[in-house]
């Protein structure tokens, strides 16, 4: 639970949501399971590719409805700290069309709720007047099957936000959808400040985990971001993930 919760913190720029299942060894094999884990080490690294039609950051589209694609790189330790980077190219910025983000976290588990925490900056080359700091924090838990979280994020005042801070708070859940690989994906949010004014999002989809191969469709909207333009208008994205 705690290294899917430092998975999902890792990728949530990018909006993947990743299950890990732990392996079983028969009962007269114990020397075996020991071994396996104590040579995977105390630090534990993954790969993510991704590629969505269209990169969208809490409802808004930043890749203006245009395939983007997004790896990321996440380096865990066993006590709960990691660090990540991910990528993504953007539309036209005025810079280098490329969004980096760096994250510093601890994930951490009390009884059933996963904790998880984290400093990003986001980074934009070519354009460095709009990079900024935001901290985030999340905590879910097993809901039957599926699972339910919550996230809370804020911008505190910077001069590339215009000197104001800003907002974020968010409920998800996912559900599989019995015995198939199939699995039922939601979520809304709420954000109020720099970069909205009382902005809603909310999102449906339906994903299919085949291997280390993660196929998913959902259907985006937003309200009160008008602001925004199109980039704010319905749409479907479809993804494709894989992670090694």
């Amino acid at each position: 639970m705690l290294k899917s919760a430092i998975t999902k913190a890792a990728a949530a720029i990018g909006a993947s949501c990743l299950f890990v299942a732990s392996p079983a060894f028969a009962a007269d094999e114990p020397a075996a399971g020991a071994e396996a884990a104590e040579e995977s080490g105390p630090f534990d690294i993954e790969v993510t590719l991704d590629a969505v039609s269209d990169y969208r950051f809490r409802g808004i589209s930043l890749s203006d409805k245009d395939p983007a694609f997004q790896p990321s790189l996440t380096i865990s330790h066993e006590s709960g700290f990691y660090v990540s980077g991910w990528a993504s190219n953007l539309a036209d910025n005025g810079g280098d069309d490329i969004e980096l983000n760096l994250v510093a976290g601890f994930a951490y588990d009390v009884g059933a709720v996963t904790f998880d925490v984290n400093a990003t900056y986001y980074i934009y080359p070519g354009v460095s007047s709009i990079d900024y700091v935001e901290f985030i924090g999340r905590a879910s838990t097993p809901v039957g099957n599926g699972e339910v979280g919550l996230t809370f994020a804020y911008v505190p005042s910077q001069d590339n936000t215009g000197n104001q801070d800003n907002t974020y708070v968010a409920i998800d859940g996912s559900m599989p959808l019995g015995d198939t690989p199939l699995s039922l994906n939601g979520s809304f949010g709420f954000e109020n400040g720099a970069f909205g004014d009382n902005k809603k999002d909310w999102s449906l989809g339906v994903s299919a985990e085949l291997g280390i191969v993660t196929l998913g469709v959902a259907y985006v909207d937003t309200a009160h971001a008008r602001d925004f333009g199109s980039i704010a208008d319905a749409g479907v994205v479809v993804s494709a993930s894989m992670t090694f």
